[in-house]
């Protein structure tokens, strides 16, 4: 890998600096948030564990036919910001489908490393298997979404060995993932300078947490997905996880014209649009 220095890695990773116009989308995000709850059934922080942010959000269907299919959508921010609060704008897009939308929190760094999230991750997906049935959901048609950090937590998930961490969870508790503007190895992250101090990478948290060194799981279908405008670090990482896993597992591998790294989340809320075609084809696999 070609050698560079930090003020390039700022300039690939610093998305707020590449999207100037990044705080009106934030401002939608929130806004549009917050109409879902008030107009939309939810269960507001139900606690999946007793950690710190171990709170998730539950936004039912009344659309669905027996069980519903759920769709775990899990935020980015680096790891150190944002939260569900801002997230439940795209709940919408699967409920009206007849899918239950599950919005987990976790907590953010430098509280804590890039490996207590992904492993807070594996617990809110493990709680959701054991109890959306509550809820009117099928423990057994989870798909997860993620966003930028969420992309790289989801497919962590989607290789994730459940029987190691508890021995009443599935082998392929889930094989179904859809990342958005995901990160696939953080050595490239631990290089950019305004991260370091935040997440603190240490070389044991990048090698646990790069799903593109790990090998691809026995089963399951990844989809990754870039906005066509974003960095070339971002597009580069888009094509790793198929070149790292092969076309079996990753089967689409697409930069979506127009979009950048904040916009690209909304495109998937908009009926017709690519990004929100390949949302609802993955849940209904």
């Amino acid at each position: 890998m070609t050698q560079h220095d930090g003020a390039w890695h700022d300039r690939m990773y610093n998305n707020r600096n590449l999207v100037p116009e990044h705080a009106a989308h934030f401002a939608h995000w929130h806004d549009a948030s917050a109409q879902v709850r008030a107009t939309q059934q939810c269960f507001q922080d139900v606690a999946y564990g007793r950690g710190l942010n171990e709170t998730l959000d539950i936004f039912p269907s009344d659309k669905a036919k027996g069980l519903a299919p759920v769709v775990v959508f899990i935020h980015g921010g680096y790891w150190r910001s944002l939260d569900k609060a801002d997230h439940s704008f795209i709940a919408p897009t699967f409920t009206a489908k007849g899918a239950h939308v599950v919005v987990p929190n976790y907590a953010l760094c430098p509280a804590v490393t890039v490996s207590d999230i992904t492993l807070q991750m594996v617990k809110a997906v493990a709680w959701v298997w054991r109890n959306i049935h509550r809820f009117g959901g099928d423990p057994s048609r989870i798909t997860l979404v993620g966003h930028s950090a969420g992309g790289q937590l989801a497919t962590m998930l989607l290789a994730c060995d459940w029987q190691a961490y508890a021995k009443d969870l599935p082998a392929h508790l889930v094989t179904k993932a859809l990342s958005i503007s995901g990160l696939y190895e953080l050595a490239s992250v631990q290089a950019t300078p305004y991260l370091k101090d935040s997440l603190r990478l240490t070389d044991d948290v990048v090698l646990r947490n790069s799903p593109a060194w790990m090998p691809a799981p026995a089963q399951g279908t990844l989809y990754t997905v870039a906005g066509g405008i974003e960095s070339d670090e971002f597009l580069r990482h888009n094509t790793l996880m198929q070149a790292a896993w092969g076309k079996k597992r990753v089967p689409v591998s697409e930069a979506l014209a127009g979009l950048q790294h904040f916009s690209i989340v909304e495109a998937m809320t908009q009926p017709g649009h690519r990004l929100h075609t390949l949302a609802l084809e993955l849940l209904n696999k």
